[in-house]
């Protein structure tokens, strides 16, 4: 369940969301993040009562920008406009964000957890990707070849460089609009 925003918990996050960006979230204290946020460590533990609790609450604010982007594109949008949205969301959090950082692997490793709402939301979207699609197995594929690309950059072992990604997945852009 996400819990409704705050100034506060939004500034947490925020500070959060950042540092993680620089040094990964494993590398993070929470004196670091309340700093960051301009707020206590007791008023950081008021929101998150603890640093496992703040990565969940990290992941469930991602997952839910994602689905607000993903829910406007498709109402506005025809075939296909659900994973264009996802494949353009991706090039954005690169633009912005760049690669994650692989001591993000190391946050959930500490605890597994944090990612079982990502698993049910995949799910989810996943449906919404076939239901809009005009080959649906494209679009899996394409989402499938994203996730790919996180999962190897969270291990270090993503054998392109970024103008190499940003082409790939522009070809699979390509491809989604001739089907």
């Amino acid at each position: 369940m996400v819990t409704p925003p705050t100034p506060t918990r939004e500034r947490i996050l925020r500070a959060a969301d950042q540092l993680a960006a620089e040094t990964g979230l494993a590398a993070v204290s929470l004196d670091a993040i309340a700093a960051r946020a301009g707020v206590s460590k007791g008023g950081l533990l008021y929101h998150f009562p603890s640093k496992a609790r703040l990565m969940q609450a990290l992941v469930e604010d991602h997952m839910a920008l994602l689905d607000a982007n993903l829910r406007a594109a498709a109402e506005t949008a025809g075939p296909n406009a659900v994973i264009h949205c996802f494949l353009d969301h991706f090039l954005q959090e690169r633009r912005e964000h760049g690669c994650p950082p692989s001591g993000l692997l190391a946050a959930f490793a500490e605890d597994p957890q944090i990612l079982a709402p990502v698993s049910e939301y995949q799910a989810r979207f996943l449906d919404r990707i076939r239901s809009n699609a005009t080959d649906p197995d494209l679009a899996v594929a394409a989402y499938l070849a994203v996730e790919a690309l996180r999962a190897g950059e969270l291990l270090n072992i993503v054998p392109l460089d970024e103008p190499s990604v940003v082409a790939l997945v522009e070809s699979l852009k390509a491809r989604l609009r001739r089907t």
